[in-house]
C-alpha cells in the first residue's frame, strides 16, 4: 500500500483520471514546457493544451522586499515572487494572470502594483482596501491594473473582522470605477450573507467554489446559494483551490463535483485559476498542471474551456 501523500499516489491518482485526456495527443503538450516551480507538485506540462491568452485568475505574489502587516502572524511562502510566476506560466502555457492581495500585505498594495508593473499589460490586480481608502488611492491601483478588491471574511485582516457591513460600504466605494467585488467567505457565510450580496452595486466573484464543505458538496445549502446568485446574471464564480475542501485528495472527484455544476449552469461567468503559490497548503503543494487538465472534466469541449479560460476574463478584467 502507497502512504498518504506519497508522491507515487499522486501520479497514479492522476493517471486513473486523466487516462481519457489522451485523446489529446502529443501535440497537446506543446502549450506548455517541462519546468521546473516553486511551490508546485511534478514538472511537467499539462496534457491540455490551453488555448491563446488563456489567463490565470487567481494567483498571488509574495516578495521579501515589501513589509508583511503587522496583523499577519503565518509568514509566507518563499519562491513567489514575479520571476518564478513566469516559470508556472512557461510551464502551463498560459500567458494571462491576475494577481489578487494576499491578506499578508493587508491594505499596503506596493507588492500587488510592484507586481503589475512587472508582468504589464499580460496582467490584471485585485486589490484590498479598508473603507477609509481615499478616492486618489483608487485611482491610481486603477491606473495600475486593478480591476476590482477583495473583501475577506474567511482569514484574519488588518482590521480585524469583516462585516456585512464593511462590504456593503466597499462596493459602494468602488462601483464608480466600474470594478468588481471578488468575495471570500465559507459556504455557511454565504447562506447566512446572501441577501446582502445579491443588493451589491456591482458584479460579484465568489471566490474558490464558494468553500462548500465535503462531503455534503452540491447537497450543501451553501452550493444552492451561489446557484441562486448564478441564475440571477451578476454573480461570477472561482473554480480555484477544488483541493481545499476535498477529503479525497488528487484529483478531487468530490469538489470536482461542485466545479462541474458550476461550469454547466453558467459557463458564462466561470473563471479558472491555480491559487499559485498555494498559500493555504503548508506540506506538498497542489501538482498546478492537473489543476489545468481538471478542466478537460469540468468543461469537456473547446468552446467551454475557451470561454473560461479567455472570453471570460477579458471580459470582466479587460484584456
Amino acid at each position: 500500500m502507497i502512504a498518504p501523500g506519497n508522491p507515487r499516489e499522486h501520479v497514479l491518482t492522476r493517471r486513473g483520471v486523466l487516462a481519457g485526456m489522451l485523446v489529446y495527443g502529443t501535440a497537446a503538450w506543446a502549450g506548455g514546457v517541462e519546468q521546473a516551480v516553486p511551490n508546485t507538485t511534478g514538472s511537467a506540462p499539462p496534457r491540455l493544451n490551453v488555448p491563446a491568452d488563456a489567463c490565470d485568475c487567481h494567483h498571488h505574489i509574495y516578495d521579501g522586499r515589501f513589509p508583511v502587516s503587522p496583523h499577519w502572524k503565518q509568514g509566507f511562502p518563499p519562491g513567489a515572487t514575479v520571476t518564478d510566476y513566469r516559470l508556472l506560466r512557461r510551464r502551463l502555457g498560459t500567458t494571462r494572470s491576475v494577481v489578487v492581495q494576499p491578506s499578508t500585505y493587508g491594505i499596503d498594495n506596493r507588492c500587488l502594483v510592484d507586481a503589475l508593473g512587472q508582468l504589464g499589460s499580460s496582467s490584471r490586480g485585485v486589490a484590498v482596501v479598508d473603507t477609509d481608502v481615499k478616492d486618489e488611492e483608487l485611482q491610481a491601483l486603477a491606473d495600475a491594473g486593478v480591476r476590482a478588491i477583495r473583501v475577506n471574511f474567511v482569514s484574519p485582516q488588518t482590521w480585524g473582522t469583516t462585516t456585512p457591513d464593511m462590504l456593503a460600504t466597499l462596493a459602494k466605494r468602488v462601483a464608480a470605477f466600474g470594478w468588481h467585488v471578488q468575495i471570500l467567505m465559507t459556504a455557511d457565510q454565504i447562506v447566512a450573507h446572501e441577501s446582502v450580496i445579491r443588493v451589491l452595486p456591482t458584479k460579484v466573484v465568489i471566490d474558490h467554489l464558494g468553500r462548500i464543505p465535503q462531503p455534503d458538496g452540491v447537497r450543501h445549502p451553501g452550493f444552492a446559494a451561489v446557484r441562486r446568485l448564478l441564475d440571477e446574471g451578476r454573480t461570477w464564480v472561482k473554480v480555484t483551490e477544488p483541493y481545499e475542501d476535498s477529503k479525497l485528495g488528487p484529483p478531487y472527484a468530490d469538489a470536482s463535483e461542485v466545479a462541474r455544476a458550476y461550469v454547466q449552469a453558467a459557463p458564462q461567468r466561470i473563471l479558472w485559476g491555480t491559487d499559485w503559490p498555494h498559500p493555504t497548503q503548508r506540506g506538498t503543494k497542489p501538482d498546478d498542471a492537473l489543476l489545468v487538465d481538471l478542466l478537460a472534466e469540468w468543461a469537456s469541449d473547446d468552446a467551454t474551456r475557451q470561454r473560461i479560460l479567455v472570453e471570460n476574463p477579458a471580459e470582466l478584467f479587460g484584456f
